[in-house]
Formats: C-alpha cells, structure tokens, sequence
C-alpha cells in the first residue's frame, strides 16, 4: 500500500545512543503536560527521532513501562510525519494505562503543537542572531 512506508518507525527515527540522549537533556529545552514531558533538540537529519525514559520510579513492574512505551512509539509513529527534524526525549511523569489512552493521545497533540510554536520562535530567534552577525 502506497503511504504506509512513511509510517514505520526504523532505527533512523530512535534516539538509542546515550550520548544522544544527554544532549538532548544537557540542551535544556522542555515542555510539559500532565503525563508527559518532551525534552528536544533540533538535530541534523532530516526527521524527528525518538527517545523514551520511563523510570521504575514511576512504574515499578516492567511489564507497566513496556507498554507505556509501546504507546507513546504509536503515538509518536503516527505523528512523525508532523514533527519537524528534532531529537525528541519523552519522559513519562506520572504512570498511564489503557483507561488514559484519549486523555494521553490529546496531550501529546497539545504537546506537538506547542513544540512547534517553541521551535519556530527558537529558529526566528537564531535567524536574528545571524542576522546581526
């Protein structure tokens, strides 16, 4: 089927690397929501990737953090065509179940969205700056 390649999720579109992951937390960018944080960084390929951090501290069984991110990698799968070319870490803040899937789904959308306006504010700022070079 046509259209459905671009939805995969491959081994270019996740963050595995730790390096990868510290300087994407060392670059200090954040948003928030109720289950949700998103650290990001713009990176140099041209397509989001992903990461995901979900602590036994906020969910003790693996079993729960497995299916928390198989979740947000759906989530993220059908979004990704959306995402302009970050390295995004999700980190999960409070645990989530099946019960929370159209309530975490809205947040993540709420999320995107504010990622996009805090990405096009950060790339206006950066052509400023050169522009005054």
């Amino acid at each position: 089927m046509p259209g459905l390649h671009n939805q995969s999720f491959p081994r270019q579109a996740r963050i595995i690397k730790t390096d990868d992951f510290s300087s994407v937390f060392s670059f200090r960018k954040r948003i928030s929501g109720q289950f949700l944080a998103i650290h990001y960084q713009a990176n140099q390929s041209r397509r989001a990737r992903l990461g995901m951090v979900v602590a036994k501290k906020v969910a003790k069984r693996s079993v729960d953090r497995n299916y928390m991110r198989r979740v947000l990698r759906e989530i993220f799968r059908k979004q990704q065509m959306q995402i302009a070319a970050l390295d995004l870490v999700i980190r999960v803040m409070k645990p989530f179940n099946h019960q929370d899937f159209a309530q975490l789904e809205q947040e993540f959308a709420e999320l995107l969205f504010r990622l996009k306006r805090a990405a096009a504010k950060d790339a206006a700022v950066k052509q400023n700056e050169s522009d005054h070079v």
